[in-house]
């Protein structure tokens, strides 16, 4: 909000220059911007009495013009405004001026040949307005060649752009500011006078709030006879410096009142919706838009309405987006006499979505969505009518009030604690030692903020009632303490460190992602980043999604269920882009939805696929895709390198859950029971359809499951194992299975039967055909034997090998081969 100086200077009598003013506002929490200083946008610029005016020798558009300034001798000027004459008094820009609208410093010239010792300026080069048809005259009579310029077109004020943050409402207005200064400075508060009258009812204006918990409040004053013409020129300077357009007295005195008070107000042609009306009595409504209405709105954009959006009715037709913008066909115009003032008060929440749901944001909304003070509506209200009066000679005939506010004057008291002011706040510096606030200067800050403060109990609690202006934003104990800091200044408060400082270092866990992220990248996998938005319909998986209730774009209007579709739509995006196959890996958190509420987790996930070599002159320039085994091995050199440490063995199981994967070609990966996640193939179907090639590897994993097991062995020490120095003994076993057995149950037996002698199991051959029986596969492993301090004989490896053997007839009633 730009906040004009003058203007805040008759509202409370602080002393303080505009830079020292800006400093106390910004440490209390109120961002300042910009200093717009105008007093130097005309500093050295005078007033000019034109002596006379000829015509230019050799330009037919320039002007030779003769001015007094107040100088011995007058001034000889060239000038292109048409407007020129003699006899008219006019800004003057004398020798030496430098204009920083324009970047321009005055020094003698001659144009076309004739001298010029100045300029005779326009608004625009001033400043005061983006464009001008000519030069500014002035319409005082009683002017001097040689004043100053800058009083008579209000330049001697500086404006502050001042930001506030969401939860001060009152911020944006200019007792709101003004009521801040005050409680910073102890300066006197003088607010506007306000007349106080009882205004008859009004029996022909009827009021109908259909939408009551949308608009509790309703004010409608009836003003007969007003004169619409311009505003006099100390409104249209205020509303200037603030960055509004004058318009006529009657648009500006509502907007006058919004800067001054907060509070939106409208003004209708009330014979404009007389002719809305059916009847002879003027009937208002509150409502929402119902079905596929529409309205012109005063931008002159014709409005589509939803159902979101909440209306003001004449004769059940709408005429103004309530809280918003008012329509074009009941705007005041220059033939207005007659109207009706509008002061309501709208929910916050309601007045945002229909904003949104318009596309259009104006000051009115900017200020019903923070929430405007309901207590001083009837005196905005009446401040407006007031002045309607004053400047429009308006006649206010009645009024009419709907009022179902449940508290009509909300008042809140909350205790506030010194020992937990203290607690949060800390100490000040007094008398060179530490010291803790006074109860006297607690007093002293809320009673500035308008706050009513009960006498200090015997446990040092006060009881404070909250204004009704900020009745929005201070709610809690908190809230006051964090005024008292703020008014009290929070670079008075000393800085405490801790009294001994300890070396940072990482969790364990963030040890273990590290250390993952660093192993991935050796096996030449990329990390990629996705937004944790997605579309609702491109979620995979058995996962419920997680939809927004307002989401910004269609695009982004649901929580992932898995990391698997950002991977897939990044590798479309690099290989239709020409860019090879992605080989990527991340690590993120991905939503669903369950019967008992909203989970999440963290997960880490892949892509693999495509021709991995660099050089493929070794193979005569012929792609050699990446199989399934080799996809595989990337992954588990992965895990291993963190599983083996922790002396955990991953196993793999064969996986149909995810239609995303290959039906035959999907493995289920687990640890120490705890299913893992999944790996396998891309469906052939969904390669078909995005144009990518078949040989595409994905794995999900869940990352929690991962780290809890690599975690719960912290404080295990790896001990040191030294490699046996005496030869293996291998041998070879192969037997019959039923298919449904798997390899890795197999081997789980085998080393659980062969002991400390068995050093691995490496599976060699697989065969199904004729000679195997139906539902069965030949299956053949190596098994080999070594112990640490001898060379293993036949005695040693065949008793714990025939372990083996009888193991796996009793479990899995394999038929041996050999």
């Amino acid at each position: 909000m730009r906040i004009s100086l003058q203007w805040l200077r008759e509202l409370v009598g602080f002393e303080q220059p505009a830079e020292e003013l800006a400093h106390l506002l910004t440490l209390a929490g109120f961002e300042v911007e910009d200093i717009e200083d105008r007093r130097s946008w005309a500093d050295g610029v005078v007033v000019g009495r034109v002596l006379e005016r000829n015509p230019h020798p050799n330009a037919d558009r320039l002007s030779v013009c003769q001015v007094d300034v107040g100088a011995t001798d007058p001034l000889t000027i060239v000038c292109g405004a048409a407007n020129v004459r003699s006899e008219i008094f006019v800004a003057v820009a004398q020798l030496g001026t430098y204009l920083p609208k324009i970047d321009l410093k005055l020094k003698p010239t001659k144009l076309r040949g004739v001298k010029s010792e100045g300029m005779i300026c326009s608004l625009a080069e001033l400043g005061l307005e983006k464009e001008s048809q000519g030069i500014h005259i002035f319409s005082q009579t009683d002017l001097k060649p040689g004043q100053d310029v800058r009083p008579l077109l209000d330049l001697e004020d500086v404006i502050l752009d001042l930001t506030s943050t969401a939860n001060r409402a009152d911020a944006l207005s200019m007792v709101g500011i003004a009521r801040e200064v005050k409680a910073l400075t102890q300066a006197p508060l003088t607010l506007p006078e306000v007349t106080v009258a009882d205004l008859p009812s009004a029996p022909s204006l009827s009021l109908s709030l259909t939408a009551q918990a949308a608009c509790p409040l309703y004010m409608g004053t009836w003003i007969r006879n007003v004169t619409i013409a311009p505003s006099p020129q100390w409104l249209q300077q205020r509303l200037q410096a603030a960055g509004v357009r004058p318009i006529n007295n009657v648009v500006d005195v509502t907007n006058y009142v919004l800067l001054e008070w907060g509070q939106p107000l409208h003004a209708f042609d009330s014979d404009r919706l007389q002719a809305l009306s059916p009847t002879q009595a003027l009937d208002l409504g509150v409502r929402f838009a119902q079905g596929e209405e529409s309205f012109q709105t005063l931008d002159g954009q014709t409005r589509s309405l939803t159902s979101q959006n909440l209306v003001i009715t004449a004769g059940d037709q709408p005429v103004a987006l309530a809280g918003i913008m008012g329509g074009e066909a009941t705007e005041v115009y220059s033939g207005t006499t007659n109207l009706l003032l509008e002061a309501a008060w709208f929910d916050p929440v309601v007045i945002r979505r229909s904003a949104r749901a318009q596309g259009l944001r104006t000051e009115a909304s900017a200020r019903y969505e923070r929430g405007v003070n309901a207590v001083e509506l009837p005196l905005a209200c009446q401040r407006a009518l007031d002045l309607l009066q004053e400047l429009a000679g308006g006649e206010i005939v009645a009024q009419a009030i709907v009022d179902v506010r449940p508290e009509k004057n909300p008042s809140r008291t909350i205790p506030l604690r010194l020992s937990r002011i203290n607690q949060v706040l800390g100490y000040i510096e007094k008398e060179g030692d530490l010291a803790t606030l006074e109860p006297a200067t607690v007093e002293v800050v809320l009673t500035a903020l308008g706050c009513q403060v009960s006498e200090r109990s015997p446990e040092d609690t006060w009881e404070v009632v909250i204004p009704p202006y900020r009745h929005r934003d201070l709610e809690r104990e908190i809230d006051l303490i964090e005024e008292v800091a703020r008014l009290y200044g929070y670079d008075n408060f000393c800085d405490t460190l801790p009294n001994k400082t300890e070396l940072g270092y990482l969790p364990h866990y963030q040890q273990l992602l590290r250390q993952l992220r660093g192993h991935f990248r050796g096996v030449g996998l990329t990390e990629v980043v996705h937004y944790s938005l997605v579309k609702p319909e491109a979620q995979g998986g058995s996962l419920r999604p997680i939809r927004l209730s307002n989401p910004l774009l269609m695009e982004y209007s649901a929580l992932r269920t898995d990391l698997i579709e950002g991977l897939i739509d990044a590798f479309q995006y690099n290989w239709e882009q020409g860019n090879g196959a992605l080989q990527a890996f991340e690590m993120g958190r991905m939503f669903w939805a369950e019967e008992e509420g909203l989970a999440e987790a963290d997960a880490l996930a892949g892509i693999m696929g495509g021709d991995a070599w660099q050089g493929r002159w070794v193979r005569s320039g012929r792609d050699q895709p990446m199989d399934w085994y080799e996809a595989k091995g990337l992954l588990h050199s992965v895990l291993q390198q963190s599983l083996q440490l922790a002396g955990l063995n991953l196993e793999y199981q064969p996986d149909r859950q995810d239609d995303r994967f290959h039906p035959g070609r999907t493995a289920s990966l687990w640890i120490e029971g705890n299913r893992l996640g999944t790996f396998g193939q891309l469906h052939p179907k969904i390669a078909q359809d995005r144009g990518l090639p078949a040989a595409i590897y994905l794995f999900h994993l869940d990352l929690d499951v991962l780290l809890e097991v690599l975690v719960s062995e912290e404080d295990d020490v790896p001990l040191f194992k030294p490699f046996s120095t005496y030869p293996a003994a291998d041998r070879d076993l192969a037997f019959y299975v039923k298919e449904s057995v798997t390899v890795a149950e197999l081997e789980r037996s085998m080393y659980k039967s062969g002991g400390s002698l068995l050093a691995g199991v490496e599976l060699f051959d697989q065969y199904i055909g004729e000679t195997v029986p139906e539902g069965q596969r030949s299956l053949a492993f190596r098994l080999r034997y070594r112990a640490i301090d001898r060379t293993l004989t036949d005695e040693d490896v065949e008793p714990c090998h025939q372990k083996i053997r009888e193991g796996l007839v009793e479990k899995f009633q394999v038929t041996l081969r050999s």
